[in-house]
């Protein structure tokens, strides 16, 4: 079973679409588990969602403390053997979930990460996303890894939950903790289209402050 985790904040304009390429590729018995976290009073996230009629979806309030706590919300709350990490304005390409299933044994603590194509907000390719390169040191000090890219065994959860304080985000996190305890595939395939815009949740510029501080959070909380 695919559980495939979709943190929403305010995402009514692409979210549809989003949706709408994911769920052709579920099976039956798979689920797509939104948490939307945008403030009280906005409904037009729920709206977009619940205008689906189907079952597989699951739609709940987050717990609105931000990206990284809306992703540990979700993780609580899968069912899956398979987690699928998933953004809000992406665009899935078909046979995603296909290689996802082939390629994660789901017995191990195993994580995929595959290619994806950045686009502008009219889903005009601008380029590729960067490969991952697996190395604790080398992703400690620079993150390779995309969240919206990854794909994780349950058997990884115990060694992510939960999520320490003052990480900078949730998927390097996940990587670093996956190349510690278990085993991390590489596909160099595209299967997204990941849409950059200015209104776009993560990316953002941050201080080297800020920077050094949460590399720091990262270390000990390795350790």
């Amino acid at each position: 079973m695919i559980s495939v985790l979709l943190a929403a904040y305010c995402g009514e304009k692409y979210i549809a679409e989003q949706i709408a390429s994911i769920l052709p590729q579920l099976d039956v018995g798979d689920e797509l588990l939104v948490s939307d976290d945008s403030p009280e009073g906005h409904h037009a996230t729920r709206d977009a969602v619940q205008s689906f009629d189907d079952r597989r979806i699951r739609y709940m309030q987050g717990p609105k403390q931000g990206v990284i706590k809306n992703i540990e919300f979700l993780l609580g709350q899968a069912r899956g053997d398979i987690l699928v990490l998933c953004d809000q304005d992406d665009l899935w390409l078909p046979g995603k979930l296909e290689r996802t299933r082939a390629a994660l044994d789901i017995t191990k603590p195993e994580l995929l990460v595959h290619g994806a194509k950045l686009t502008d907000e009219a889903l005009r390719e601008t380029g590729e996303i960067q490969r991952a390169t697996p190395g604790v040191l080398r992703n400690l000090a620079k993150n390779t890894y995309t969240g919206c890219c990854m794909a994780f065994t349950r058997a990884l959860l115990p060694h992510l939950l939960p999520f320490p304080e003052g990480i900078p985000m949730h998927d390097q996190w996940i990587s670093l903790r996956a190349e510690r305890f278990g085993t991390v595939r590489v596909v160099d395939e595209a299967y997204l289209l990941h849409r950059r815009h200015d209104s776009t949740q993560t990316g953002r510029g941050s201080t080297l402050r800020q920077k050094i501080q949460w590399r720091w959070n990262m270390a000990k909380a390795l350790l």
